[in-house]
């Protein structure tokens, strides 16, 4: 991987220009579906212009979630902000991508693009004042290939070579990552046979949710030309812990941390114990879209170290919602940690749906019960009962009806797609409880 160039391009001209100086062979248009899944098609330099003036045309009747045939026809307007040079590809013909928000033929913008919705609680949040930051910590798997979850290495949390063997993975995704100009604070091998993470530094939403997108692609990539494989799936081996993606989350007003109060109780302000407040009490609501597939709640079960109790603490990593403790001198850094989401979320439509909750808590002024900095893991009944703690949904079809339930959702993701989230995730579950497993079989065959 040679030197890229890192733009930051303002403009369709400014485009124009870096695509011309630097012999950009192709651009890539980016956008996902609402299930977060990559969408993509690449056009020459030759059509750029034209693509910035009049937007590309596609049907949007083929991507899962967006129309229906009779009313197919779908824009595709690049964001010349995103636009950046892949880091994967050669550099003799170099490639380059660009974001893109979705629209309508009469130049609206499209409801049930993934991109829109989050743009649309953002401007709800600056209307306020705020500005939302985050900051995602996504875990990730490498596997010997795609076909069967066969590990690479018995490496364990922050183990070094030679039980890491995939530190050279890590080392060339960052250098990828780094070569489009995205921020990388740390990496290390996590908890699990085979599982790695890289945290990157955090960033306003939107930004981040290109970015998480982005990551994902340079993961995969960089592992595929390792000769291994990437997944970002939840729970992919038995027994072992899953991958999670916990989301770091500040709001800043007037360039100051509106989390941050020196002089209230754990120097958590108003507004943050509210935004808190709202996170815990929609948190089964929101839950389907943080943690969207069946193997999502494999993980989110007791005894993985995943959080499924709607609980907040400071220090307490069993709660649902930690908050890391403050430092003086670093006011800027105090935030919230919520840490159900998992890496296969569709990262615009989490991003919102964890601000919506937030914002609800403060607007309408929502209580924080106390912080439990007992380990909730070790809890009886009794005791979860005593402190008011309640669990996850332990299912997605559980999930998918609180979402469905959901007044707010329904507000925050718009009425079509959140009719086409619902119907989507009830169609997996369908799929997935009439199909008889290896498990089935193994246990039932031999006795029945």
């Amino acid at each position: 991987m040679d030197n890229i160039p890192v733009f930051n391009c303002k403009n369709a001209d400014d485009v124009l220009k870096a695509v011309k100086e630097n012999n950009i062979s192709f651009v890539q248009f980016w956008f996902v579906d609402i299930l977060g899944m990559l969408k993509s098609f690449q056009i020459t330099p030759n059509e750029l212009e034209a693509a910035f003036e009049e937007g590309m045309g596609f049907d949007g009747s083929s991507i899962l979630g967006f129309t229906r045939i009779e009313e197919s026809d779908m824009v595709a307007w690049p964001d010349p902000t995103t636009f950046q040079i892949v880091s994967w590809r050669p550099s003799d013909r170099p490639v380059a991508r660009v974001f893109c928000d979705i629209k309508t033929p009469d130049g609206k913008p499209y409801e049930a693009d993934s991109r829109y919705v989050l743009k649309r609680i953002l401007e709800k949040a600056a209307a306020k004042g705020y500005t939302y930051y985050v900051g995602p910590e996504l875990e990730f798997f490498l596997f010997a290939s795609p076909k069967c979850p066969e590990i690479l290495d018995q490496g364990g949390y922050f183990d070094a070579p030679p039980l890491d063997l995939a530190n050279d993975v890590r080392r060339d995704i960052i250098f990828n990552l780094q070569a489009m100009g995205i921020a990388v604070e740390y990496s290390h091998h996590e908890v699990a046979p085979s599982q790695h993470e890289i945290d990157l530094r955090y960033k306003e939403a939107l930004a981040m949710a290109d970015t998480a997108v982005t990551y994902r692609v340079v993961v995969k990539e960089v592992a595929r030309k390792h000769g291994c494989y990437a997944t970002f799936m939840p729970k992919p081996l038995f027994g072992e812990n899953g991958s999670g993606m916990h989301v770091h989350q500040s709001l800043f007003k007037n360039g100051r941390n509106a989390f941050f109060d020196a002089g209230a109780e754990f120097n958590l302000s108003g507004d943050c114990k509210a935004y808190i407040a709202g996170l815990l009490n929609h948190a089964p609501e929101l839950v389907c879209v943080t943690n969207q597939w069946v193997n999502s709640y494999k993980r989110l079960v007791p005894g993985y170290e995943a959080p499924v109790y709607i609980a907040w603490a400071n220090r307490n990593r069993s709660a649902l919602i930690r908050v890391p403790m403050y430092k003086p001198g670093k006011e800027a850094a105090t935030r919230i940690e919520l840490r159900c989401p998992d890496p296969a979320a569709n990262p615009y439509l989490c991003f919102a749906v964890m601000l919506a909750a937030g914002l609800k808590g403060i607007e309408d002024g929502y209580t924080l019960p106390n912080p439990v900095e007992e380990n909730i893991f070790h809890m009886q009944e009794d005791d979860l009962s005593k402190h008011g703690i309640t669990s996850l949904p332990g299912s997605l079809y559980e999930a998918a009806m609180n979402l469905k339930h959901s007044q707010l959702m329904k507000e925050v993701l718009g009425d079509h797609l959140h009719t086409q989230l619902v119907a989507n995730k009830m169609k997996e579950w369908d799929a997935y409880r009439t199909h008889v497993s290896e498990f089935e079989i193994d246990k039932y065959l031999p006795i029945l």
